[in-house]
């Protein structure tokens, strides 16, 4: 919690309630679409809001799924999600979504009702310690206990959560402060006194990390999600340094679309479920160019065992995630794309050149590795194959303006495998938190942003139940969501982990009484359709894709099929798994590489 700086020495722009003066500070702000869920806390809000009816909001059916929606609204824009949730159980409600945008790095400005001020700490009706319970779980919060600092307060938490590396910040409201009669100011235009990211690079790091790359082996660039948050710019800049240097390029989950999946260059996603050319490209390297990633422990697999012989660059804009995970020799703090437009710079006017030869013997060697087609599967004549069903849905939505939200679990690792981005802002995903039932209301809010785009929630059955509530709000507000449902009657994940680790004991995995999903989507005002073989795979998607309402897509898939390649726990990027009865045997090259 924290007290912004007081209010301005020259005279309010107008007087008028904490209701109003939040609503006018949030249009100033540049908010268009707020989600959110009424109570008695916060109904001085919606009287502002029903009153001046310049804000959109959007009423989901659980608080949870607001800040879900507002996370696929944020992450498919670039702009701050907004969220508006009453006191006690509406602000416990969104903290696995507060959490999860945390984990994720989403500008989230989350509103929450408070007992008033006089009550606070009396354990009042619908009471809870917000500003308490999420410190953890948010980049900033506030408890504004003075109507006075109102206006400043809700300009500085949009600042907060859009700058720097972008958050969720919660905005705590008493009761009372909302009626208080109090000044508002507009946003004075000035830069913050005290929260100040530096986005550029230091020059001579930045000239150091060129001459690395100029003079490499083996180099790889390895993006994360970071890129995406630097908007459209940084992954245009990152492509453009990528072919400048002809150096393999791998993503992680959350940075898939940052560049194109197509190209040559694009060895595949790293990690756990990464492609076999990418963790081989990255244990094998000599330079590593991380921009805008956090070595996140699905991506690392073994540290010491992660890129051991290279030279590893780190470029961040959030000095905390710097040697945090991977101690790094050469780390830049800054913005992705200021940090990207000062080594392109650098690189053009020093006119270096690839290194041409050792890159010549370096790609032929990731060609040997792409020859293994790791992502290759066994088509089944009759049985739809989940990797099959993904790569069709891929293939037969190539002509759309398409973006992607997912659940969690195997599906989600199957589509980051067949489903390809040419673009960013395309994938919305939860990748740090893994939060189970994020994908329904991350489409809904990616829809409400982008109403003429096709929008498809790739889901298991069993994460799809987590908030299938807010099917009612795809029909309260037309959103033709289309939900493509990998349906293996299995917490597939779990399953996986469990035959692979647990002896095949698959306790409390299995869904024993999972409901018609074509009567379901019914219910709720949608259409739903089943594929129960091959045969009628394609015809299911065309339908569901030219379907004017949201539809609910069934696919019945193989039921014990599953997701490699596979990095297990705790291993190294060689001993990856390429299928379940495979075993690595190790081999090295002349030059120390290892070939496996």
């Amino acid at each position: 919690m924290a007290t912004p700086r007081m209010p301005h020495a020259r005279k309010p722009d107008a007087q008028m309630n904490g209701a109003a003066i939040i609503l006018k500070a949030l249009q100033d702000q540049g908010v268009e679409v707020v989600f959110g869920y009424p109570g008695g806390a916060v109904l001085p809000i919606y009287d502002e809001i029903f009153k001046s009816n310049r804000i959109r909001h959007i009423l989901v059916r659980h608080e949870q799924a607001a800040v879900h929606a507002a996370e696929g609204y944020a992450r498919s824009t670039g702009k701050v999600g907004c969220v508006l949730v009453t006191s006690g159980p509406g602000a416990t409600n969104a903290v696995t979504g507060l959490t999860d945008a945390l984990m994720d790095s989403i500008p989230i400005v989350c509103l929450t009702g408070q007992v008033p001020t006089h009550l606070i700490g009396n354990d009042a009706f619908q009471e809870a310690d917000t500003t308490g319970i999420t410190r953890p779980c948010t980049k900033h919060n506030y408890l504004v206990k003075d109507v006075e600092k109102l206006a400043d307060t809700i300009h500085e938490a949009v600042y907060v959560a859009k700058t720097g590396r972008p958050g969720p910040v919660v905005v705590d409201l008493p009761k009372d402060v909302l009626f208080a009669e109090g000044p508002y100011y507009a946003p004075n235009g000035h830069e913050h006194p005290t929260y100040k990211p530096q986005v550029k690079g230091e020059p001579d790091a930045i000239e150091r990390a060129v001459d690395l790359l100029a003079k490499a082996k083996r180099p790889i660039f390895y993006g994360g999600g970071g890129l995406i948050n630097a908007g459209p710019k940084a992954s245009r800049l990152f492509t453009e340094l990528v072919r400048l240097t002809h150096a393999p390029a791998t993503l992680t989950l959350m940075g898939l679309g940052a560049y194109p999946s197509q190209d040559r260059q694009f060895v595949g996603m790293l990690g756990m479920h990464g492609t076999y050319e990418a963790n081989l490209a990255m244990y094998n390297c000599d330079v590593m160019m991380n921009i805008g990633a956090r070595f996140d422990d699905r991506v690392t697999g073994r540290i010491s065992d992660f890129a051991p012989n290279s030279t590893k660059v780190h470029v961040d804009i959030d000095p905390s995630s710097i040697n945090k995970n991977v101690v790094v020799d050469l780390p830049i703090i800054g913005d992705a794309a200021e940090v990207l437009e000062q080594m392109i710079k650098i690189w053009k006017a020093k006119n270096y050149k690839a290194n041409a030869k050792p890159l010549e013997k370096w790609w032929a060697q990731i060609e040997k590795w792409r020859k293994r087609e790791c992502l290759k599967f066994e088509e089944d004549p009759k049985i739809i194959k989940p990797q099959h069903a993904i790569k069709r849905l891929y293939e037969l939505t190539l002509e759309r303006d398409v973006y992607i939200t997912t659940e969690v679990g195997q599906h989600q690792m199957w589509a980051a495998q067949y489903f390809g981005f040419e673009e960013p802002n395309r994938w919305m995903t939860s990748g740090g938190l893994g939060t189970m039932g994020y994908g329904l209301p991350a489409a809904m809010g990616v829809q409400i942003a982008h109403p003429e785009a096709t929008v498809i929630d790739i889901a298991g059955e069993a994460s799809y139940l987590m908030n299938i509530q807010e099917l009612s709000t795809l029909s309260q507000y037309r959103l033709p969501v289309k939900s493509f449902i990998v349906n293996n009657q299995w917490m597939g994940m779990v399953r996986q982990w469990q035959e692979l680790n647990h002896g095949g004991r698959y306790s409390e995995s299995y869904s024993e009484s999972l409901p018609d999903f074509i009567k379901v989507a019914e219910a709720f005002g949608g259409v739903g359709l089943r594929a129960e073989n091959v045969d009628q795979l394609d015809d299911v998607i065309m339908e569901m894709l030219e379907t004017d309402r949201f539809v609910l897509a069934d696919i019945l898939v193989k039921k014990d099929e599953n997701c490699f390649p596979m990095i297990p726990s705790g291993a190294a990027h060689y001993e990856m798994l390429l299928g379940p009865d495979d075993k690595s045997e190790l081999e090295t090259s002349e030059d120390g590489m290892v070939l496996v």
